[in-house]
């Protein structure tokens, strides 16, 4: 039994030290991908919404192409709309779109940016052409929820479940979280795309919460940088295809 114990011990310390590991060193990488730390520390629009949020990870991608040729793209996604341009098997029940749609071009504050049938972001601020911030908290959450289970909206499909359990059991009891786009012009024929995700939340200093935060964060960081590399390349390519004929 005592040897049992020992081992139990030598694993949960192995992977303490593990999780240390990871979040020393692997977390700066992720915490501001395509970014130099000046650039990662400047005030980007939305951050006066969640002022005091503990977590604030900006990442950014720079794309060979004006902000006017970006921008149609962030404003379709979404579930059920463009998609995320992600990793489609954990987001969508389809595919992403692979062109620009125009009846998915108007956007506005108060408007919903879904994640699943049942809910998503809210727009908080918009400012066409240049940036959009997204929202969400746990008021929404619970309405939305509330609204899935009443039958409002339709099921969710099998992987959105899966995650949406996983996220039920590791989040904290009140959180409220912004999720930022910046396009920002770097002369005429490029553009950066920055992301910022902020978020505050009750509980962080629970143990289990800082067992789970850095994978939460690492997931999260994963299909970010996917959506700002789908996005780059669906921009680069309709920049090199030949205009279409009258």
């Amino acid at each position: 039994m005592r040897k049992c114990r020992n081992l139990v011990a030598l694993v949960a310390g192995t992977a303490t030290l593990g999780g240390a590991a990871l979040w020393f060193t692997v977390r700066p990488w992720w915490h501001r991908w395509g970014m130099d730390p000046d650039e990662a520390a400047r005030p980007l629009p939305g951050d006066d919404v969640v002022p005091d949020a503990p977590i604030s990870d900006t990442r950014a991608i720079t794309i060979a192409a004006p902000p006017s040729a970006i921008w149609p793209w962030l404003v379709q996604r979404g579930f059920g709309r463009g998609g995320w341009y992600s990793y489609d098997v954990m987001d969508m029940k389809g595919s992403s779109a692979d062109r620009i749609l125009p009846e998915l071009q108007d956007l506005a504050v108060g408007d919903t940016v879904p994640t699943s049938p049942g809910g998503g972001f809210e727009v908080k601020a918009i400012d066409p052409g240049h940036s959009l911030v997204l929202y969400l908290d746990t008021k929404l959450v619970r309405a939305q929820a509330e609204a899935a289970r009443s039958g409002a909206t339709e099921a969710a499909p099998v992987n959105l479940q899966a995650g949406g359990a996983l996220m039920g059991v590791a989040q904290p009891t009140e959180f409220s979280a912004t999720w930022s786009f910046v396009v920002e012009p770097l002369g005429e024929d490029r553009a950066r795309l920055i992301e910022r995700f902020r978020i505050r939340f009750d509980g962080g200093d629970k143990p289990w919460m800082k067992a789970t935060l850095p994978l939460m964060g690492f997931g999260v960081f994963t299909m970010g940088r996917r959506q700002l590399i789908g996005i780059r390349d669906r921009v680069e390519r309709d920049q090199l295809r030949p205009p279409t004929a009258a």
